[in-house]
């Protein structure tokens, strides 16, 4: 079962090189990288949940995607850029330069093949800027290959309304929302025995400085969290991964589909 969560039909290393040569129109097929990770989520949740969650999601994306939309998923990318997490035990990481070298190389086979639409679906928050990197340089190398370079859970999605506002601020890494997921797709490897509730200690108060986004302070993870967990996994339950589930297949299926047919704008033609 290589395929794991992906349907047969649309897992890319299923096809043989004469299925490849032969297939219609390869400027307008999606070809999907899931990229996730290989590190610590806390006591309760196994290393593989970037990885668990990128290829659970565009499976299920690619079950509800229109049949006519040609799009097909490469075999997940396992280790990512994850050095934030490296003080705890079993955390595998590449540096950047090292990621982006693979990703720009997979890109280059893939254009070299005929495609011209290549989606990094990422589900690692520690490297959404070396997706952008690697799709901005794969484009400048050719100008009509489009690359997306998106974050997993950016799709349209209801995970927030699921959450207590603390956790939707702060539970940024095995809290519930990761959890919940996990409970879903791989119920046999969670460990609520094992989960507890941390968030992020000494950030700044009164201060315009952020963990994340805006403007954010610089940080290892061992730096604000004892356990590796940044948020309540405690509250997590199947029922509320399911929902999340479902809620970010609906969103990928769309953006596959926007990505199908979006037209790359041309201006320095006109």
């Amino acid at each position: 079962m290589m395929h794991g969560f992906i349907p047969p039909e649309r897992f890319f290393a299923y096809l043989s090189w004469t299925d490849i040569e032969a297939m219609p129109n390869k400027d307008q097929v999606v070809i999907i990288q899931p990229i996730g990770a290989v590190e610590q989520h806390g006591p309760h949740l196994p290393l593989i949940v970037d990885s668990a969650i990128a290829q659970s999601v565009l499976g299920k994306a690619l079950h509800k995607l229109d049949p006519i939309i040609p799009a097909y998923a490469l075999p997940s990318l396992y280790y990512g850029k994850s050095n934030e997490h490296w003080h705890f035990p079993g955390t595998v990481t590449l540096t950047a330069q090292t990621l982006i070298a693979l990703l720009m190389e997979v890109g280059e086979s893939l254009y070299r093949a005929g495609f011209r639409k290549f989606i990094l679906l990422n589900a690692h928050g520690g490297q959404p800027q070396i997706m952008e990197i690697v799709a901005r340089d794969l484009h400048q190398a050719h100008d009509d290959f489009e690359v997306f370079p998106f974050f997993v859970w950016r799709a349209p999605n209801i995970t927030k309304q699921l959450l207590t506002e603390k956790e939707a601020q702060l539970g940024i890494h095995a809290g519930d929302a990761e959890t919940s997921l996990l409970l879903a797709i791989l119920p046999d490897q969670v460990k609520m025995d094992c989960a507890k509730a941390e968030y992020p200690h000494g950030l700044p108060q009164d201060s315009l400085l952020t963990l994340e986004r805006n403007l954010p302070i610089p940080w290892m993870t061992r730096d604000i969290s004892c356990s590796g967990v940044i948020g309540d996994p405690t509250t997590a339950t199947a029922e509320k991964g399911d929902r999340i589930l479902e809620s970010l297949a609906d969103g990928w299926a769309q953006v596959i589909g926007d990505v199908h047919r979006f037209q790359q704008p041309q201006a320095w033609k006109e």
